[in-house]
């Protein structure tokens, strides 16, 4: 196999696409002894930038609640484009899918924990996160919905 056909994945840039911090109860909310409930999101987004590279989003949501309250809102949107030559067709969803946020989730992590703390808050430590089962649960949801909509557009009502 010559250079030219060599599979290559490469990390091209990686940066912060968006970031922000909410504290929308301050400065009374820092007067509360209780614990607040963490909620956390993730999501990906893919958008192909030309023959061979593309730009990978990992967002990162994390919303710390007291009841009804808000204590902080923070979403990172962290990116990254990389290079992906010569790769078979079924593996590129997969590449994208879990490698690219595998290698962008540490830098997220990084940014939400440093905000939470610029914040006045205990910093929050994301637990890791196993992108190949996401991934695996997104494509069963998929097919499962892919199912059910053939099999709603197979019936016939008399």
């Amino acid at each position: 196999m010559t250079e030219q056909e060599a599979p290559l994945f490469a990390i091209e840039k990686l940066y912060v696409k968006d970031i922000s911090l909410e504290v929308p109860n301050a400065p009374a909310i820092f007067l509360e002894s209780e614990s607040p409930e963490i909620g956390i999101q993730l999501q990906t987004g893919v958008q192909r930038l030309g023959e061979d590279a593309f730009e990978v989003t990992l967002t990162v949501t994390v919303t710390a609640k007291l009841g009804e309250k808000t204590v902080f809102l923070v979403e990172v949107g962290q990116a990254g484009i990389f290079r992906v030559r010569n790769v078979p067709e079924e593996n590129l969803d997969p590449l994208l899918s879990i490698a690219c946020p595998n290698i962008l989730f540490p830098y997220a992590r990084e940014a939400v924990s440093e905000l939470v703390t610029r914040a006045g808050f205990s910093p929050v430590i994301l637990q890791p996160v196993n992108f190949e089962a996401l991934y695996a649960s997104r494509l069963q949801q998929a097919q499962e919905a892919a199912a059910a909509e053939a099999g709603a557009g197979g019936a016939t009502i008399q």
